[in-house]
């Protein structure tokens, strides 16, 4: 049987498939430039391939045509779907819609008086010098005001006017619109209302109903409000897209990954869930691996085509509720991930004065100059020009057939170009040098951003570097933050995917609570908590082969009169509920308040199922310890501003306990690590490569 773990990102698609079946292996093996293949224990094998997202003389979808590759399928060959166990994968379709302002026609219910609440927001002025204030476009196409009104204590105040609900939503339907979002005043803890609406909306044919206290029942109606309408938005898309795949892989288990990092069903997979789906994976991927290696403090660092994503580990994952994702606030709880507009492929820029590195990508059509498709210069072209990229160790996937090696004369001719416009006695390679310098740096105020400004010492972290660009700048990462260690799995260039086989499967419900925290209070949060997992478990299904389950219960915290929120563990006191508090506040903000009572805010229960995950397998030594790895060849690399007669050795060549010092160039059949002056690399059974500062 065939399990499949994928990522449908930006530039690349990536996928990771495990098997027992030797005739595939067979048949890919034939391919070795194309796949890659590991042995495991059990005789089972994994595959690693990695094709572009966006093809369309070649196929439609990514991900159905990876599978239909590791298949060794024609064209027009079906699927044998009989010898798939499972897919399970992350997409970017609903990011993009968001993006680009893509997704379905939404009309917006709302209580009457309150029709501009979410346009007003909550006023908030990103940028407080500008004269010209931009708000972002809203996601609703048409308001409907409703009404009805309960107040804060539950008492229906005025009754839902039905004849005139009715009369309106009939209007938005003839009107072409499908989907709706229902968000009335006080409905995450009195929901009365809007379930009736609900029930009109789907007698008259609404195929997509988002309900605001299913959606995110908890407290601030910008915000919930907000978090409907993402949902009505997207859910339609994801929903065609979902079907689409399905269709392709009938009777397949098909799991998705959610932004908080955990694995859904495809048909509980929803617009408000998928927002991060791809960069989950790869959170989940790292931690996972780096858990494996010994490493219980890390940030993470993916860096692929199109952005980089970056996070804090340090026992447990981190989640932010608040969020603002392409300018819409959201409610829900998703992974804490910092994304900086700087990969692989973004585009760089001279305007007569200043270089700038993004945040335009090339994408993957046309892609980077190198790709053969006319693209303009980018980060990955920079490479190239530094000697950091060869050509020669990369696939032939590129061009218009699909089947040519990088163009290294094209970056050099356009390098060439820039200088003479540059001028000032500059070089091609430090015109390229100083793109990447300002990459990094890009990249280096992300990771600070979710460490240094929150009060962790970096200094004490590995940095887990992945990405399909990941391994070419880390050492450079590391150097700018001070950090001294750098892990990079055997699968680094495709981790998202194949975090998507580590990750669990999750359900989160939420309630919200605004009470004081006192004693009296711990019994009925005990009893909601109890609640709440029963309501998460009826998302999970009960069927599912798992060996390990794990409850976790949070409560959200913050002082009197203030909202600055803190996410700790359920305890059976107040007491440790406040000591763990007080702990957090210190660190984040320098300071706590012993004086001011606390507020539960909200609490929530994370159902999670552990599933089985594939294996690593060990290497042993066959060289003596005295005998170093041989290059494959020495070539001429770009950096410190000078060039640097560099080796260049493939990762399966190397053996535990080798050890390669200064300048070198590793290869991998997904991705390049280049390993900087005053660096040392070495390997360890596990086939983990750890690069350490001198």
């Amino acid at each position: 049987m065939l399990k499949v773990f994928a990522d449908r990102g930006g530039t690349f698609t990536d996928l990771v498939a495990v098997t027992d079946n030797p005739s595939i292996i067979d048949q890919l093996s034939k391919h070795p430039q194309k796949f890659l293949i590991v042995s495991l224990p059990n005789h089972q094998w994994v595959i690693v391939y990695k094709l572009l997202s966006e093809n369309p003389e070649l196929y439609q979808d990514a991900v159905i045509q990876g599978i239909r590759d590791i298949l060794n399928l024609g064209k027009n060959d079906p699927i044998p779907t009989s010898e798939i166990e499972v897919v399970k994968m992350g997409t970017t379709v609903a990011t993009n819609a968001l993006l680009e302002r893509k997704g379905d026609r939404v009309v917006l219910l709302i209580t009457q008086g309150f029709k501009d609440a979410l346009r007003i927001g909550y006023q908030n002025r990103p940028y407080i010098f500008a004269r010209q204030i931009i708000l972002p476009t809203m996601l609703y196409e048409r308001v409907i005001e409703v009404e009805e009104r309960y107040d804060a204590q539950g008492n229906e105040l005025i009754p839902v006017n039905v004849a005139q609900v009715i009369q309106d939503l009939q209007v938005a339907y003839d009107e072409g619109i499908r989907s709706c979002a229902i968000v009335l005043m006080h409905s995450y803890r009195y929901p009365n209302h809007e379930q009736q609406i609900a029930e009109i909306a789907q007698k008259i044919g609404f195929t997509q109903v988002s309900i605001s206290h299913q959606i995110s029942p908890l407290m601030k109606l910008v915000s919930r409000g907000d978090t409907t309408v993402v949902d009505a938005y997207l859910t339609p898309i994801l929903r065609r897209y979902v079907n689409q795949v399905a269709s392709q892989l009938p009777n397949v288990k098909l799991m998705f990954m959610k932004s908080d990092g955990g694995l859904t069903d495809a048909h509980q997979f929803q617009g408000k869930d998928s927002i991060l789906s791809g960069p989950a994976g790869g959170i989940v991927g790292a931690v996972q691996t780096s858990l494996r290696a010994g490493f219980k403090k890390i940030i993470t660092f993916d860096m692929g085509g199109t952005s980089t994503d970056v996070a804090h580990f340090k026992g447990e994952y981190e989640r932010q509720l608040e969020n603002e994702i392409a300018g819409v606030r959201m409610r829900v709880p998703v992974l804490d991930i910092n994304t900086v507009a700087a990969g692989g492929g973004s585009i760089l820029f001279f305007d007569g004065a200043t270089f700038r590195v993004g945040p335009e990508s090339g994408a993957a059509n046309p892609g980077p100059a190198c790709y053969r498709r006319g693209g303009q210069l980018t980060v990955t072209d920079a490479n190239v020009m530094l000697g950091k990229i060869q050509p020669q160790y990369f696939p032939s996937v590129f061009g218009i057939e699909g089947n040519l090696p990088l163009d290294k004369e094209i970056v050099i001719e356009k390098f060439t170009q820039l200088t003479q416009e540059v001028g000032h006695y500059s070089t091609p390679e430090q015109i390229a040098a100083g793109f990447i310098s300002i990459a990094v740096e890009n990249m280096a105020n992300a990771i600070k951003k979710i460490s240094l400004q929150r009060g962790y010492d970096v200094t004490d972290y590995a940095l887990c570097c992945f990405g399909g660009a990941g391994g070419q700048v880390a050492c450079l990462i590391a150097d700018t933050l001070g950090m001294k260690k750098i892990f990079l799995h055997p699968y680094a260039g495709v981790l998202s995917a194949y975090g998507m086989g580590l990750a669990d499967v999750r359900a989160i419900r939420e309630r919200a609570i605004e009470h004081p925290l006192t004693s009296e209070l711990i019994p009925q949060l005990h009893q909601l908590m109890e609640s709440l997992e029963r309501q998460a478990r009826q998302e999970l299904n009960p069927d599912e082969a798992i060996y390990q389950e794990e409850i976790v219960q949070k409560v959200n915290l913050k002082y009197l009169g203030t909202d600055s929120i803190l996410n700790v563990n359920f305890a059976p006191t107040v007491t440790e509920m406040r000591k763990a508090f007080e702990t957090e506040h210190q660190t984040r903000y320098g300071f706590i308040q012993t004086e001011k009572p606390l507020i539960v805010e909200s609490v929530s229960v994370e159902v999670i199922q552990k599933m089985e995950n594939p294996k690593e397998s060990l290497i042993l030594r066959t060289r003596p310890l005295n005998e170093q790895p041989t290059p494959l060849e020495r070539v001429k690399m770009f950096t410190a501003n000078t060039w640097h007669d560099t080796p260049v050795y493939r990762r399966e060549d190397l053996q535990p306990e080798d050890v390669i010092k200064g300048t070198a160039i590793i290869v991998e059949k997904i991705s390049t690590i280049v390993v900087e002056p005053e660096w040392i690399a070495r390997l360890t059974q596990h086939n983990h490569l750890i690069l350490e500062r001198f």
